[in-house]
């Protein structure tokens, strides 16, 4: 049997899909839309190795519907048509159960590429199912995007990646007929990445040919081969080598950070995925103990998709260093992290009266936006009132970094709002 584990493995139907509950849980998204019988076209976004694959052929199956599938790095235009002519002529038009069409790694299509699948998708001839680890919002044309609702898969965690190996030894036909002891699981866990067929990858390759065996760490560890020189912009080396060089820069290691750039370069990564990482870093990592960062990596982005290679090499250089130099501070992202789970521990707060909009008199006799002081009246344009929802006043979301620049802001705070935020 030459059939991969995580092949044979795939689950078949909704109830053995491992995690992302939020889609696929009793009262999942996806659930609900199969259970209707109505599949929107969409995009599942996640990490590799989550199972896109696997929950595009859940819901083809679930949903009783033929299933065509394209890979965006081997097809073309026309490989696009053909597929897209069988399916008008598989499914009724215009009809609850259009045939599907999978296209894996969809960031990979063209502009043309993806514009030949608009038609199909807006006359209802296929259900389109695209599936993404990069952002859609950048790599889907937005004409297609528009068309499409958009899905999030989470990252495996490790109760989800453990119940995959157990289910491995169990019900697989190869795999259960050996004598396994799970003694150790944190190397396989590491080493995996959280990408499960990784991780059922190397389980496989160390079990083996042995008929009993006991997987302890020290045992995954000499039997899994690393090859970190090699660098594959379509594999897991595309992802370890990225994490790298993003973690240099926040570690302000301008060396190592260059270094992990050139490996990209080296092995033809795309220059806009660089570039929009050091963008992301720069607002997550630096923010506002040096803004002109974000500025310099948002102009680097639009400057290496004018260039292009070879040349984006000195663009890209040029911030990645400036970027590992800087001041950092996370104080923004924490803010809004905190900030999030406030709101959904605390649900749909009221508004304060004098902070709501009173666009009828209705809304003025009842005290919209009365007592509200515009803060421009006042010296220095500012005055002291309450922006909060009552359950939640004086509750401290934002905490600045300790860089000069925020602790500018620190200052600032404390002589604008005393004590009431603890700053």
């Amino acid at each position: 049997m030459n059939e991969p584990l995580a092949e044979r493995i795939r689950p078949k139907h909704l109830e053995d899909y491992i995690s992302q509950q939020h889609l696929v849980g009793e009262n999942g998204i996806l659930t609900n839309h199969i259970k209707q019988g109505i599949i929107p076209s969409l995009i599942l976004w996640g990490p590799p190795g989550i199972g896109k694959t696997t929950l595009a052929n859940i819901i083809a199956t679930e949903s009783k519907r033929p299933f065509y599938t394209l890979s965006a790095i081997s097809s073309g235009v026309k490989d696009v048509r053909e597929v897209i002519e069988k399916a008008k002529k598989s499914g009724g038009l215009f009809t609850a159960k259009n045939p599907i069409l999978f296209i894996d790694e969809i960031h990979r299509f063209s502009k043309s590429q993806q514009d030949s699948l608009l038609g199909a998708v807006e006359k209802g001839w296929v259900t389109l199912i695209g599936a993404t680890t990069e952002n859609p919002s950048f790599e889907v044309i937005p004409a297609l995007l528009s068309r499409c609702q958009v899905y999030i898969l989470n990252s495996f965690d490790k109760d989800d990646l453990i119940n995959l190996l157990k289910r491995a030894i169990k019900k697989d036909e190869l795999i259960s007929k050996k004598d396994i002891q799970l003694t150790e699981i944190s190397a396989l866990l590491q080493v995996s990445g959280g990408d499960a067929r990784k991780l059922l990858n190397i389980f496989e390759l160390i079990v083996g040919a042995e008929e009993s065996i006991e997987i302890t760490n020290e045992l995954v560890l000499s039997k899994v081969q690393k090859n970190t020189a090699r660098y594959d912009k379509t594999g897991e080396q595309h992802y370890d080598i990225i994490s790298a060089f993003i973690k240099s820069i926040r570690g302000s290691d301008p060396n190592a950070a260059v270094y992990y750039l050139a490996r990209m370069i080296e092995g033809g990564e795309n220059v806009k995925f660089i570039a929009r990482r050091m963008l992301i870093l720069a607002s997550e990592d630096i923010g506002n103990a040096n803004p002109t960062a974000f500025i310099l990596a948002n102009n680097t982005f639009q400057a290496v998709a004018v260039v292009g290679h070879p040349e984006s090499r000195i663009i890209l250089s040029q911030c990645a260093v400036y970027l590992a130099n800087s001041a950092k501070s996370n104080a923004s992202y924490m803010a809004i992290n905190e900030a999030q789970n406030l709101v959904k521990q605390t649900g749909d707060l009221s508004v304060p009266l004098h902070l709501r909009n009173a666009p009828t008199k209705l809304m003025k006799d009842i005290g919209y936006g009365k007592e509200y002081a515009y803060a421009h009246n006042y010296p220095e344009n500012f005055v002291s009132q309450e922006f909060l929802p009552q359950e939640i006043s004086g509750k401290k979301l934002y905490d600045p970094g300790n860089n000069p620049r925020e602790n500018q802001f620190r200052d600032l705070l404390r002589q604008r709002w005393k004590a009431k935020y603890g700053y």
